[in-house]
């Protein structure tokens, strides 16, 4: 049983990237059809966490979740198409939420922060858990990464020095750390279209969003795509060489720009006030939805089907940590987030 004032620090501490304000979101409105989660649709996950949730899914009907427990081991939950798996510790000592990568059917490697600042690692095979391996270096965020193959990882975070830090691993053996550059605020997120593509983002001491590539033979430069961003990115591809990306603006609004194949398109305002910062998944070509909480600490969304932006709708509950959203196919999409008492909840 965690005592009160732990909890207290707790939400604290999980509230802390979630600025507060004043404002409040937009009218809720019906949700477009097609989409699976739904206002109210709540289920407690159980466990008690201290990190915000993350996710990942390798296949179709298939849903990994983890988190960090009270005693600063990583825990695994699964839905393995009929029932959700009771909890299972991982392991380590570990101070950044896990975040999953899958590079093909029943292969998940989950990467954290440890209490050194260090890289640290663990794998699924498909059969059983490796243990947690360190990968060396200094960081200062939590690790974000890419798989645009398999057997293809690329793992990013942010050094001492606040330029972004880059482990690979080619399919046999991990390279060494490479410095990619810049002087970066927050952990970098990163997309990738197409095999040996990958695109980076992160916000600069500026607070404009910024740019690096590799086109499968080198690294771009770093380029500013403008913005005044108050919140780590997200970023979705949903078709070979589209990109959408998404962030809180210094007035709590959703804003958006887009990559269309030859070029980027200005940030436009999506509206709303957000608390955190914003997830987007794409469970088919040309539609998005977008996930953020609010300041009145529901979980709300809004998404393009196509050819339109529905308006902001809420999905009701009452979380503390910013959520954590997966799809593993066409209609179907996955949020989680932790609740008051920081089990984790699930909206379908």
């Amino acid at each position: 049983m965690i005592s009160p004032t732990t909890l207290k620090s707790l939400t604290l501490l999980l509230l802390t990237s979630l600025p507060s304000s004043s404002l409040a979101l937009p009218s809720s409105s019906p949700s477009l059809s097609s989409r699976a989660t739904q206002p109210g649709r709540w289920e407690s996950l159980g466990g008690t966490l201290v990190s915000a949730p993350a996710v990942v899914s390798w296949g179709r009907n298939r849903l990994d979740a983890f988190g960090i427990g009270t005693d600063s081991a990583a825990w695994h939950k699964w839905w393995d198409g009929s029932r959700w798996g009771g909890w299972e510790s991982l392991g380590g000592n570990v101070v950044t939420t896990p975040f999953p990568i899958s590079w093909g059917s029943d292969r998940i490697d989950v990467f954290a922060q440890g209490v050194d600042s260090s890289l640290q690692h663990k794998w699924w095979d498909g059969t059983k858990w490796g243990g947690w391996e360190s990968l060396g270096g200094t960081i200062q965020s939590a690790p974000t990464g890419v798989a645009w193959g398999p057997g293809r990882l690329d793992v990013f975070a942010l050094g001492t020095d606040s330029a972004v830090w880059h482990k690979w691993w080619d399919g046999s053996s991990w390279g060494g750390w490479e410095s990619l550059g810049g002087v970066l605020k927050d952990s970098p997120v990163s997309v990738s279209w197409g095999p040996n593509r990958i695109d980076l983002f992160a916000v600069g001491t500026d607070h404009a969003l910024w740019h690096k590539w590799w086109d499968g033979q080198r690294w771009g430069g770093w380029e500013s795509l403008g913005g005044v961003i108050h919140s780590q990115p997200a970023a979705v591809c949903w078709g070979p060489n589209r990109i959408d990306i998404f962030a809180k603006g210094s007035d709590h609004a959703l804003w958006h720009k887009w990559w269309d194949g030859t070029k980027w398109g200005g940030w436009e305002s999506l509206g709303g006030t957000l608390e955190s910062a914003p997830v987007v998944v794409s469970d088919q070509a040309n539609h998005l939805d977008v996930y953020a909480v609010g300041t009145d600490s529901a979980l709300w969304h809004r998404g393009w089907d196509g050819s339109r932006w529905n308006a902001w709708e809420s999905l009701r509950g009452t979380v503390v940590s910013s959520p954590a959203a997966a799809s593993w196919g066409p209609g179907r999409i996955d949020t989680f987030a932790l609740g008051t008492d920081y089990a984790m909840w699930h909206n379908f």
